[in-house]
């Protein structure tokens, strides 16, 4: 293993590829590298969309993008997405480069940045292929410091680089102008701040989205017990979803479904009261704007990937699970099996209720 010099790195590549959940979760070990080496340049490897979002919190003080259309294309498209990330990365003449993606094309893109110092996982979550070749000299633990959820494999590199662990939960806090926009978009559908929930039906998969229908039930049967008011947030690809919430509550709900930037999202979850959700990124961005979550899990453990740093209560149906989609399931991964359909409406109800009373006092301290 390469001996780590005590002199600080300057310039810094963390490559991040997946979703905007692990974008947050990955903040954590950005924000201690920022604390452990001021003023070095910290630049992403992230999907376009995560851009702006990443820079404007101060998650890197750069970003080197690519699209996953591409990546995903012809052999041609991909090759010449490939050229260009790693023609833009080279420009950086990077130090220290930490792999959390942990695949194939991470690897590849490692070795050619080819920085003195890299990071990998030891063992790699899926183990290397026949003439595959693991470009890192450090090799991180698949979770360090003894930690079981997710945000400690992301913080497994600092563990590896012999670096002291400041900072385990995320905190992303909403720009101010975003914050104005955020209170003038619920202000013209009259909705205070602290005086409603923000609900995302949405998901990456099927699987994971809890019932429309149960939602609209869950919806009525909280606002009918606390008055509060509801908005529904999500990507473009969920409006349909939102739809079919809307045309079976009794209650009135905001849709800003596909309308919001994740920079003007952030700032709207950190006003909302609540959070209710499906395993998603919007449950992670509420928790780490400080927001309560009640969140809804199938075959995932929350233990792995519940929110963090907040009042929350993490739903599952009990395990194992009996299948309800054998048609569409993949019960060996995860992200396609549908055992969140199996939750009923009222442990969802309860758990809401359960979240706000626990979290009454320091809403009225708030006021």
């Amino acid at each position: 293993m390469l001996q780590i010099s005590p002199a600080p790195f300057r310039s810094i590549l963390v490559i991040q590829t997946k979703f905007i959940g692990d974008i947050v979760l990955a903040s954590t070990l950005a924000r201690n590298l920022q604390l452990e080496f001021p003023g070095a340049r910290i630049v992403f490897l992230c999907e376009a969309q995560f851009e702006s979002f990443v820079v404007a919190h101060g998650i890197a003080s750069e970003v080197v993008t690519f699209r996953r259309s591409r990546m995903r294309g012809t052999a041609l498209e991909r090759g010449k997405e490939l050229y260009a990330m790693v023609r833009a990365l080279r420009g950086f003449r990077f130090d220290l480069t930490i792999d959390l993606t942990d695949s194939k094309t991470s690897r590849i893109i490692s070795g050619f940045v080819n920085a003195k110092t890299r990071v990998g996982y030891n063992p790699p979550e899926r183990p290397l292929k026949l003439l595959e070749r693991q470009p890192a000299n450090v090799f991180a633990k698949p979770f360090g410091f003894g930690g079981q959820h997710f945000v400690y494999r992301y913080l497994s590199p600092i563990e590896a680089l012999g670096l002291d662990l400041r900072v385990t939960v995320p905190s992303i806090q909403p720009l101010p102008f975003e914050t104005l926009k955020a209170l003038a978009l619920l202000g013209k559908h009259g909705l205070d701040p602290n005086g409603f929930v923000a609900v995302h039906a949405g998901a990456s998969f099927k699987g994971r989205q809890w019932q429309p229908e149960r939602f609209a039930e869950a919806i009525d049967e909280i606002a009918t017990d606390t008055g509060l008011g509801f908005v529904l947030v999500g990507g473009p690809e969920e409006q349909g979803t939102a739809a079919r919430i809307i045309a079976r509550t009794a209650t009135p709900v905001a849709d800003l479904v596909g309308t919001l930037s994740l920079e003007t999202l952030l700032a709207v979850l950190k006003q909302a009261r609540l959070f209710l959700g499906n395993e998603s990124g919007p449950m992670h961005m509420a928790a780490a704007a400080g927001t309560p979550v009640v969140g809804l899990f199938g075959m995932t453990n929350p233990s792995r990937w519940g929110p963090l740093g907040v009042p929350s209560i993490a739903l599952r149906p009990p395990m194992p699970c009996d299948c309800v989609a054998k048609g569409l399931c993949r019960r060996t991964d995860p992200r396609k099996a549908c055992c969140v359909w199996r939750l009923e409406v009222k442990p969802v109800v309860e758990a809401a209720r359960e979240v706000l009373a626990r979290t009454e006092m320091k809403r009225e301290r708030a006021v």
